[in-house]
């Protein structure tokens, strides 16, 4: 999943993106409210983590643009402003969740998975494709009920084809959602994790569900075959 970290607090934004990106999530960070409501209204975000006290504009106006163009997106607030005004007001703006500073990073990752589960998909945290299952809430992947063990981008890019079953993701696409907005690799990236992948996935199976379309990207499918 990818998440948009809005904050301009150097110490906050990096101990938070560590945080979450050792929970295998894709963390893009703006340090400003312009810089965030591009990326907001851009790219697509399973959630938005969002400060008030920005440079250039506050959050709360963030979040009230945020809304003319996306009215699902899960945004939780976090901010040092406890007033209960302050709360009223941003939840009346479109928040779906507030944590104020100083905070455990245990609360954060806590709330942002409650956040996600019943997020705009309205899906549930187990996705299916044949007899390969994703639980995204405990992370776990099996194949005709054996578990397989992978590393975070590999659990990241079956997720995000898995979510996308039956349909051909690019190599863009797929760096744009896997990778953080602003890796800057090369995107036979993609192919290398994808070559993992199918060493996991597919190397003791007759039937492979892992597809290639030559030169437009990858997808998975019940109708795949070898």
């Amino acid at each position: 999943m990818r998440l948009l970290l809005v904050e301009d607090e150097a110490k906050v934004s990096s101990f938070v993106a560590r945080g979450l990106t050792a929970e295998r999530f894709a963390v893009d960070i703006a340090r400003d409210g312009p810089s965030g409501l591009e990326l907001a209204t851009t790219y697509h975000y399973d959630l938005i983590i969002l400060d008030l006290m920005l440079p250039g504009m506050d959050g709360t106006e963030v979040l009230r643009r945020v809304r003319r163009s996306n009215s699902t997106v899960p945004v939780l607030v976090l901010t040092a402003r406890d007033a209960v005004s302050d709360k009223v007001g941003n939840f009346e703006a479109g928040a779906d969740d507030y944590l104020t500073k100083p905070f455990a990073f245990a609360e954060l990752l806590v709330r942002v998975k409650a956040l996600l589960r019943r997020g705009p998909l309205n899906r549930s945290s187990v996705i299916k494709v044949e007899d390969l299952e994703l639980d995204r809430l405990s992370q776990q992947v099996n194949r005709a009920g054996r578990r397989i063990d992978l590393t975070a981008k590999e659990y990241a890019l079956l997720e995000y084809l898995m979510s996308n079953a039956g349909r051909v993701l690019s190599r863009t696409m797929i760096i744009e959602h896997v990778w953080d907005q602003s890796f800057d690799g090369i995107t036979n990236i993609v192919d290398v994790y994808v070559r993992h992948l199918r060493n996991k996935v597919d190397e003791n199976h007759a039937h492979k569900l892992i597809r290639t379309v030559r030169g437009v990207g990858y997808t998975i499918s019940e109708a795949a075959r070898a």
